[in-house]
Parts: C-alpha cells; structure tokens; sequence
C-alpha cells in the first residue's frame, strides 16, 4: 500500500513544502508540494534528497550508556534515572551555574526548546546554548539595543523593494528567504527593480546581480561608514524619518563628518564613483538590506552590523513597506535577555552575555568547561545538533566534552557528539513526529505549518519533548496532576481545557511546569508532547498574535487558539495564521524612547577609530598564512550535519579546496591534487578544486563535513581548522576570514 502526504522539509529554515510518498511504511520518493503557501511548488536539491536523511546508517533506536569505552543497551528507566539523579547531584553539589543545555536548534523542530528551556530553568540554570549564537549574536544584540528586543530581526520586505541589496549572502545556494532563486532570478531580470550584490567573489548571485561589489574580505564595516559619510556630506539622509523614528542621531553624525570616504573605499579595492552611485540610489529608491554570513561571521562582525543599522536607519529603511520590517511571529525565536539587568547571567570564565535571542555563543563553551573555577560547566545535555562538527574548533570541543562530569545527547544517528556522550538517547526524526518551526519569513502574513508523523519510528525512540517530560517527572518537577484532568484529556478538547484550567488556578506551580504537564495529559493520548505544546501555545496566544489571527480570518473568541488548532491539524500543508498591519510596523520597535535607537555607548569607541589607514594596517596578514579561509562555503551540497550518507552526492565534487586559478598556479599546484590546509587551530587534508569563481587571496570550503559514517569519513571536517577564541567581542566565531596556508598534501 503507497500514499502521498503533505509535509515539509526539514533540512534548512525555509522549511520548503514537500510531498512523500509512504510504501509499505517506508519513505520512497519525494517530490515539492504545490499548495504550500509559502514555497509555492518549490523545493531545492537538498530536500528532494531528504531521504538520506531519515534512513542514515548510523541509526539509534534505543537508549545507550557508556560503559568504559563501548555502549550497552539499557532501558528508559534505567536511562531517565540515572541521569537526571547525576544532573540533581551536580547542581545540589556545585550549583545551578554547573549545568547547561545545548539545543533548540534543528531547522525542522522548535518545540523541544519549551520543554529543554524549562528544566534548565526549574533547575536554577540560565546556561543555554543554541546555534543562533553560532552566527547572530552581534546582529541579534544589536537589534536588542536598536530595537528593542533581541528578537526583532527586521528582515527585507524584498517583494515590495525596488532594491534589494544583499550583502555577504549567496542566496542562489544559501537560500535565507522564501524560494530565493527564483526570488532573485526575478528581481535582476525586472527591469524596474535592481538587485546589488556586495560579495569579494563572483558568486552564483553575484553572477545574476544588476550591480555587483567584488569588496576586499573583511572591509565591509569600513565600507559602510564610507558609505554614511558620502549620504551625509551630500545632504541624502532621509529628515523626516529620522525625526520622527530615530533617536541619537545628533550624536553619532560627528562621527561620520570630516571622514575621508575616499581613502577608506580605496582600501575596499571598489570604485569611489560606484559607490557614491550606489549612495545616491539609496536615498531615492525603496530599498531593504540582505546580510548573511559574510556580515555575521567576517571580520569586524559586531561593527558590520552596527554600521550597518546605522545606513538602514537614516535611509529610512526600517518599519516600512519594501525596507527592512519587523515581521509577525506564532512565537519569537527566542527570548529578550539584556545583560544589563543584573539578573542576566553572562558566562564565567569569557563574561559573554546571552546576545541571541536568550543564549549563549556555542564557541566559548570550550573555555567554560576547561577551567578550574568552582561555577565552570561540568554537565551538559545536548538534543538536535552536533557541535563536534557544526562549531568552531572540533580539537577544543573534544577535548572539553571528555572533561565534563555528564554529557547526554538526544539524537537519531551515533553522531560524532554522541560518540562522547555518557548516555545517548534515541529520537524520533521529523517524520516520525509531530512538530514545526517558528522562522518568521514572511510578510505581511504569517505562516505556520505543524509536521505529522507520516512512518513510524523504530525501536524505542521518542520525541526530544517526551524525553524532556520524562526527565522533568523524575526531577519532580512536575506538580500531581489529579486524576479528573487525565480523564478529560480523553475527552474533547474544551472538557480538558476547563478541567486544566480550573485545576491550575489552584496550583500556581503548574503554570512553570505547564509543557510537562500539557505532555502527560492530552500529549499522552495523542502520543505527541510537541503537539500537545501547540495546543498550549495557541490557547494562551498574547493579544498581538490573537489580532493578528483575527486580521487573516480566525474570528475573535474564547475559541479562537483552537480554531486555529483543529485548522492546521486539517491543513498539513500549512496555512496564513496571522497578518500583520504593515503601517503599524513602528509599534513593535521596544526601544525605551519607541524609536530606532542608533547610539550604542558600547561601540562608541570603536566606531570612532574605524579609518581607512588602521584598517589598512591590520588587514596585514601573517607571513605563515598568507590567504584568507572562508569556513563554511554555501553549496548545492551541504546542509549542516543533517545528511550523513555520501551517497546523496554520488559522482559530485562536493567537498573541496577551492582557489582561484592564479593562486594555484603560484603555489605549484593543480586541480584534482590532495592538498593540506594549515591554521593556527590545526590542519585538514582534501581535493583542489582550481576555479575562476573563487576571489585571489582565498580559500573555501564548505561545512557539514568530516562525518564519521560507517568505516570511513566523509569530506573535510573545516571546523577542525576553526579556533573557538578566533570570534568578535559577543562570541560569534570570524569564519569568514580565517588566516591560512595551502601546500601539497
């Protein structure tokens, strides 16, 4: 018997619509779902692929503990309370400070980041660790700062821009928006639209942009400031926005005046009368900004995206139609967590505050592990990813994870992390689960789509969430549940609701506990924990997300958070569950005075010395590694750690050294050779690739690599040359500009 079902992939945040064909309880054949609302029929090579992904080799399906150095078998039971006995202690023994989570940060499940989250916190711990730290941590802080929330990201409005400008973003490979190539594509052919392309190499969207900036690697907040001074000295700033929206201009302004923006796009090696022509475009057209990577991850980081806030806000780009908005959300990614509130932890031993969105930057864990201070980390869980592979500086991570007291991981594959692991614990794949993803993508409407199980697991695996609520039990964190709200969860939906209800009004305590308590009851009878906390999420919805409900059609009521829940259940493709109002996209800017905030005291200093001869000085670059490493190329084939059989790449050059052709002849070397590349973190071995794509002066490879499958291991593991202290000030590692050598392997 065969079926095809509507569902997603799970690969990437675009989270694409696809449809799978089931025989005989096996995934077969895969093919993009049409009435998907937001990838519209689309879906790239990757979750096409997806396959590979759910049936690895190295499948886990039951719950396993180190014995020395091998793993037996053992049962949940024995699992569950081992750990979490291990877990009390180290924290009634050393603090809560001792224990951290790493997790809620797989592209196709948020919903275990609930249930992670609030055994962390129930355990006194604000030690939470998540990719968005791995990459985001300067932008999102910032945000915080200008915006007002951490979880403000204001993203390009690029459907209604006249221009959109990406900057260090190969969206043609990378995505980072709703069906990007055939977005772009669009763009650069309509002849009324320009798409500007700032990227040191000819890239797969750089080769398609109407303009493109070939900048040299590392100079883009020089650029930038470049780029304020020319708007202001010829008076293109946009005055009435700025009057009415931005706050601290009058004081950041002398730091662009009298700056000698020729000089510094020099060192840029750009053309001065390109980028005054650009400045001029910016300050009559409708335009929004696309940073990825390259802004995040490269050199001058945090300066990156403050320079850049900084151009948006007095060109009037943010909170508007076809700029950069504020997008409507289920729930934020995340939460708001300013250091500045003595309450907020920052980290022990590097002081780093919890700069995206509430947690941690993965590189410092390292440092906080292997120390001798009494409140270091001596227990860490992991659930849905990989750092021996997806972080900076694997040597470092090795050496950490080997130190630590308790090390648990919650996955579907024997992953290199889990192989240090003290106990393994075995999960269901987004397939054989319910769950979804909150990525706020679109605008002005909302988009929500809750993945079912479409096989069924093996063995005895178990939602990440489930394995939270079993922790949390023999925690005993969960209050009594009396017996009438386990009879109504077997009943309808509003009996258990008012049942609950009335039952926790008289137990304050159940309100913390509330996921814990939402999985044993009604999550129980539809084998669901994740499902159950949708249903949570949407009944006790805050206002906005109600309004915004009401705008898209879901009427005002009592009931409203389970109309909308009954219709995604009937929807598997997913649906709008909210519109925002693009004109009152200003009131979701939380700022203290309500405005873009652009003075930031911390960056003062640095803002101010930014020229064009201190740069030019310290972009010098060592005599023992001469180019410049992009770790972490975007390519057709990479995604994450999440495809672990080659097989998906069969006959595809997928994982090389690249160069361009003038380097490599320079050094003696040819296309298709073993060559070895050399940081100050280590050294990795792999194929040449000679290409004219690649810019003079650097090298790339992409990531997602260097996995262990079955007897052999796959590709180059480039986080094996990344070092976890190479990072800007709020810890997200500088992998875009990573000083290195190549030579002949």
């Amino acid at each position: 018997m065969s079926q095809w079902h509507k569902t997603g992939c799970v690969l990437c945040a675009q989270n694409c619509g696809l449809e799978i064909l089931v025989k005989d309880g096996r995934m077969v054949k895969v093919k993009p779902d049409r009435s998907n609302l937001r990838s519209q029929g689309y879906a790239c090579r990757k979750g096409l692929n997806v396959i590979y992904h759910q049936y690895p080799k190295d499948r886990i399906t039951e719950p396993l503990k180190r014995v020395g150095d091998k793993f037996e078998l053992i049962s949940w039971e024995q699992a569950i309370d081992e750990i979490t006995t291990k877990m009390k202690g180290l924290v009634e023994t050393h603090g809560p400070r001792s224990l951290a989570y790493m997790g809620a940060s797989a592209q196709g499940g948020h919903f275990e980041g609930a249930f992670g989250l609030s055994i962390l916190r129930a355990l006194g711990s604000q030690n939470f660790y998540n990719s968005g730290g791995q990459e985001f941590s300067s932008s999102w802080w910032l945000f915080g700062r200008m915006l007002g929330k951490q979880y403000n990201v204001a993203g390009p409005d690029e459907h209604a821009s006249e221009m959109l400008v990406g900057w260090g973003w190969n969206g043609m490979e990378s995505h980072q928006m709703p069906r990007a190539p055939k977005v772009l594509k669009e763009f650069s052919k309509n002849p009324d639209k320009l798409l500007v392309i700032v990227d040191p190499r000819k890239s797969e969207t750089a080769s398609i942009a109407n303009i493109h900036f070939p900048i040299r690697p590392g100079t883009d907040a020089l650029l930038i400031k470049a780029m304020i001074s020319i708007i202001i000295d010829n008076d293109w700033e946009n005055k009435p926005y700025i009057a009415d929206h931005v706050e601290g201009w009058d004081i950041i302004r002398p730091w662009f005046e009298n700056f000698d923006a020729k000089a510094a796009i020099e060192v840029c090696e750009l053309d001065y009368d390109q980028v005054l022509e650009l400045c001029r475009l910016m300050s009559v057209k409708r335009w929004s900004i696309h940073p990825d990577l390259g802004i995040y991850m490269g050199r001058n980081s945090v300066m990156n995206s403050y320079m850049m806030n900084i151009l948006g806000a007095i060109c009037g780009v943010f909170c508007v139609p076809g700029g950069n908005i504020i997008p409507g959300m289920v729930v934020p990614l995340g939460y708001h967590a300013d250091e500045r509130d003595p309450k907020t932890w920052k980290t022990v031993i590097t002081n780093m505050p919890p700069a995206s969105a509430g947690s941690f930057p993965p590189a410092v864990m390292p440092e906080e592990i292997l120390n001798d201070h009494p409140d270091r980390l001596r227990a860490v869980y992991v659930s849905a990813c990989n750092p021996l592979r997806a972080y900076p500086d694997t040597s470092a991570y090795e050496e950490a994870f080997s130190k630590l007291d308790l090390l648990v991981v919650n996955d579907i594959v024997m992953s290199e992390t889990a192989r240090l692991a003290h106990y393994v614990l075995p999960c269901r794949t987004y397939y054989e689960s319910w769950d979804g993803t909150f990525f706020p993508w679109t605008f002005p409407k909302i988009f929500f789509q809750m993945r079912r199980p479409i096989v069924s697991p093996p063995g005895k695996c178990l939602e990440a969430s489930q394995i939270f609520t079993l922790m949390a039990d023999k925690l005993g964190l969960i209050p009594d549940i009396p017996e009438q709200v386990y009879e109504a969860a077997k009943q309808d939906r509003f009996t258990f609701g008012a049942k609950l209800m009335e039952w926790a009004a008289s137990v304050p305590e159940s309100l913390a506990a509330m996921p814990f308590v939402l999985a044993k009851t009604i999550g129980k009878e539809w084998d669901s924990a994740a499902l159950a906390g949708l249903w949570g999420v949407l009944m006790t919805a805050p206002k906005s997300f109600r309004k915004n409900a009401a705008r898209i059609g879901f009427e005002p009521g009592m009931d409203q958070g389970d109309r909308i829940f009954q219709a995604l259940l009937d929807t598997p493709e997913g649906l709008w569950v909210g519109e925002v109002d693009p004109d009152e996209n200003f009131k979701a800017i939380k700022t203290p005075s309500g405005k873009i905030e652009v003075y930031v005291p911390e960056l003062e200093s640095d803002a101010k010395s930014l020229d064009a001869a201190s740069e030019a000085q310290d972009l010098k670059l060592p005599a023992e590694y001469p180019l410049i490493l992009n770790a972490g190329r975007h390519t057709k084939y990479n995604i994450n750690t999440l495809m672990r059989n080659p097989e998906w790449n069969k006959g595809k050059r997928a994982c090389t050294v690249s160069v361009n052709p003038l380097d490599a002849e320079s050094m003696g070397l040819t296309d298709g050779q073993q060559v070895k590349v050399t940081t100050e973190a280590g050294n990795e071995v792999g194929e040449l690739q000679v290409s004219e794509q690649i810019r003079m002066g650097t090298v790339l490879i992409p990531h997602g690599f260097g996995l262990i499958y079955g007897d052999t291991v796959y590709g180059i593991n480039v986080n094996r040359l990344t070092k976890n202290t190479h990072r800007d000030p709020l810890g997200t590692p500088l992998h875009r500009f990573v000083p290195c050598r190549i030579e002949a392997a």
